[in-house]
């Protein structure tokens, strides 16, 4: 199977986006596992560090592996990591990429624990793709009432001196997107400035990626300006909790946790399917 990095490079040729999905349970593996087989296309599966805390950081590891043994072309990422220590972790367990979530950090300091982080990948021998944050965006995955505070675009300038100074493989920047999802329905967030994601493009020479991708409106514009990766939970955390109280609602007696799944899983697989189909020109 090709690697992860190789899979970004041919996105990235061809004005596509490989999509990301955090998965904290089966259903949110398989919903987002079998939109991607159905597609015939790559999927990353995220795990931000609280994701990792609860599915295990070796054991996230072994079901991938038992997923591409099967067949699947699916890659795992250490999604928001704040810590070298944990960047390290995922790095030695046998995660495909890290990202390190410097954002709320000076900008001397998060320049300095993610080249510590890139050092360390490089020397660890595997190809381990290396992410890393200029710009606050928010945090958490929620349905929100209002915008988040303190955010911070990302300039062209920083971005440029960034990328150069870290040596990362994937660069997420700030441009109008936000983690979590506005109230309402259908794609409420504010729009992505594509401008700026088209001069930030031009200016670092990695590919990019965007966080809080749920509730966007634009991304296929955003995709064409420049953008590689898009990650997706909160659309994903929605479906599971409408397809779960659903459920319980209508059968109210039914304990067995597969059958509760089978129908969450449903309901996921279809929000990664719409997202893949938009991220690959499908």
């Amino acid at each position: 199977m090709q690697g992860y990095r190789e899979i970004l490079e041919e996105a990235r040729k061809n004005g596509r986006a490989v999509g990301h999905f955090n998965f904290a349970n089966f259903e949110m593996m398989w919903g987002a596992v079998h939109a991607a087989q159905k597609l015939n296309v790559p999927v990353l599966l995220g795990l931000a560090e609280g994701e990792r805390d609860w599915v295990g950081v070796k054991q996230a590891v072994a079901l991938i592996r038992s997923l591409r043994d099967d067949g699947h072309t699916v890659y795992l990422n250490a999604d928001h990591t704040y810590s070298f220590e944990r960047v390290k972790e995922a790095i030695d367990a046998g995660f495909d990429s890290v990202i390190f979530d410097g954002a709320k950090l000076p900008m001397e300091e998060n320049i300095k624990i993610t080249k510590q982080c890139v050092d360390y990948a490089r020397q660890s021998g595997r190809d381990v793709i290396v992410e890393a944050e200029l710009g606050y965006i928010g945090e958490g995955s929620m349905v929100r009432d209002t915008l988040p505070e303190d955010i911070q675009m990302t300039s062209v300038e920083d971005a440029a001196r960034f990328v150069k100074e870290t040596g990362v493989d994937l660069f997420a920047p700030a441009v109008g997107n936000i983690h979590g999802m506005l109230k309402g329905t259908g794609d409420t967030d504010p729009p992505l400035d594509t401008a700026r994601i088209k001069e930030i493009a031009t200016a670092v020479s990695v590919p990019l990626v965007l966080h809080g991708g749920s509730g966007t409106p634009n991304l296929a514009d955003g995709i064409k300006a420049g953008i590689t990766e898009v990650h997706i939970s909160t659309e994903i955390r929605k479906a599971w909790h409408e397809a779960t109280a659903e459920h319980f609602a209508k059968s109210s007696g039914d304990l067995a946790p597969y059958k509760v799944g089978h129908e969450a899983s449903l309901a996921i697989e279809k929000v990664a399917s719409d997202r893949l189909k938009l991220f690959n020109n499908l």
